[in-house]
């Protein structure tokens, strides 16, 4: 069966600015803007890959010139802003290497393919960015991709030879001032002037992007112990976080402090549909035969044992019919009947297949890389065994509203510690989270067009449907531009959206 998922099809054209960014108000006069009572002459950034310009999966020049740290310091210049320092990439492909040898991949271009079909491909060509040989600091841009919260306090995180174990983190072995620095005191020790602080998004994002495959963590106060798509205990994100606005605090005229977004907004969770399966009456009751016996005799089977609850014999029900459909999916969440069947004579491959089995709902988010499997069929000796239909898609496909319920819980309570610091410390506030949703349910109008995160198409997301493009982090910018002139009195222009890129395709 043809892949049923072709979520690039149709793509309206899109507009690939490369003219140079202007700010929205043009200076008309000298000493027009006004820094109130901030003081941009040293501004430090500290954050993650949404800090650093990570964008199409990869960090690389283009993206990192493009970050809202670097659109903010060039807007911070007409109001006594000083240099701005950045640890920029070697190359714009984005690959990494460690010793010689790439252990990340280029980033994501579109490309289009000999049907006419519109995809993210890999950019072709070989990195140049050694991790053991990084350029030296100090560096104003301390955004460090693929850093939680509890991150920026750990030792040894910049250890390059920690890298291929998942204990230290390459791109900060790159920049650490030594190998058992720390993100948080190599950007305090800069004595910043102004700051933002932007993290806590990987804390959950991993685990949501994932689809649910970690452990929510709250309760537990030992993040060493977490494993890498976990969520971070609120209380040790409200600890370390506390302590990161302390540390930066100490030497700066103020601050700015960033919320963490509602991440099942991005395109990411958004793009694929969830009734992505279309079939003919025909096929529909094909399909339908083959799971009846489930349907009308091992369900029931299972409740009257008390295995499982009528409720959730309903929710494993598998219907199919003519148009589109929910596909069949594995649920953890489920009771594992697995065993159960096998001792009931069910074959070891059956009783597997059944074991968490249940289809999608609109309340269920798939995400973006299931574009790639659903309606394939991984055995082409079987061409009939097609993922979604007669084969179950797996849990890291889906984030069920059980996980999204985790996510949203950890993200109140971040954001709610976020809020309370800022307060408590006279710092700026942005609503990331406000000014997102704004993007994903409508738009934001700006001179040329509407910034929306559809995916490829919207303006506002790259490639990997979670990291903004360069107009994506202008908008970024122009927020936080906004709060830090309400908190301090100051004039500082924002920077005209229109004007800075989005998308790149794969012959530019």
């Amino acid at each position: 069966m043809k892949n049923t998922i072709n979520i690039f099809l149709g793509l309206l054209a899109i507009g690939f600015v490369s003219c140079e960014p202007e700010f929205e108000n043009p200076v008309n006069e000298e000493g027009f803007y006004d820094s109130g009572s901030a003081n941009f002459s040293n501004y430090v950034a500290v954050g993650n890959s949404l800090t650093a310009g990570f964008a199409d999966n990869a960090l690389y020049i283009t993206g990192q010139q493009n970050s809202y740290p670097n659109i903010l310091a060039g807007q911070f210049d007409f109001a006594g802003g000083g240099e701005f320092s950045q640890p920029l990439m070697n190359d714009n492909l984005g690959g990494l290497l460690l010793n010689g040898n790439q252990i990340t991949d280029n980033r994501l271009v579109l490309s289009v393919d000999a049907d006419g079909e519109r995809a993210p491909v890999i950019l072709e060509g070989n990195p140049t960015t050694e991790v053991t040989n990084g350029p030296t600091g100090p560096f104003n841009n301390m955004g460090i991709p693929g850093a939680k919260s509890f991150h920026l306090v750990a030792p040894g995180y910049g250890n390059a030879a920690g890298v291929p174990t998942g204990a230290a983190n390459p791109y900060y072995a790159r920049i650490a001032t030594s190998t058992n620095a720390t993100v948080l005191a190599d950007a305090a020790s800069q004595n910043p002037s102004f700051f933002s602080l932007w993290i806590g998004n990987n804390d959950i994002l991993s685990y949501a992007t994932s689809g649910g495959v970690g452990v929510d963590q709250t309760g537990n106060i030992d993040p060493s112990t977490y494993g890498p798509n976990d969520i971070t205990d609120p209380n040790v994100f409200a600890s370390v976080y506390s302590q990161e606005v302390s540390a930066l605090s100490a030497s700066a005229s103020g601050g700015a402090l960033i919320n963490i977004p509602d991440v099942t907004s991005i395109p990411y969770f958004t793009t694929v549909p969830a009734q992505a399966i279309p079939l003919d009456a025909a096929t529909a009751a094909a399909v339908n035969a083959q799971f009846a016996l489930y349907n009308t005799q091992v369900l029931p089977a299972l409740v009257a044992a008390s295995i499982i609850t009528q409720e959730e014999a309903d929710a494993r029900m598998v219907s199919f019919s003519a148009g589109q459909n929910f596909p069949i999916m594995t649920d953890d969440d489920l009771t594992d009947v697995t065993q159960i069947l096998i001792a009931q004579g069910l074959p070891a491959d059956t009783a597997e297949l059944l074991g968490q089995l249940r289809q999608a709902t609109n309340d269920d988010l798939i995400v973006l890389p299931a574009s790639s499997v659903l309606g394939t069929a991984p055995n082409p000796d079987i061409p009939t065994n097609v993922v979604g239909v007669s084969l179950p898609l797996g849990d890291e496909f889906v984030l069920t509203s059980v996980e999204q319920g985790r996510v949203a819980t950890a993200s109140a309570a971040y954001n709610a510690t976020i809020q309370g610091i800022a307060s408590a410390n006279d710092l700026a506030f942005v609503d990331a989270r406000a000014a997102l949703n704004q993007v994903a349910q409508g738009g934001v109008a700006y001179n040329g067009g509407v910034l929306t995160s559809a995916f490829a198409t919207g303006g506002a997301f790259s490639l990997d449907g979670v990291h903004p493009t360069p107009r994506g982090y202008a908008y970024t910018a122009n927020v936080i531009i906004d709060a830090i002139n309400a908190k301090y009195n100051a004039t500082i222009p924002k920077v005209e959206i229109g004007n800075y890129a989005t998308i790149t395709l794969a012959n530019n």
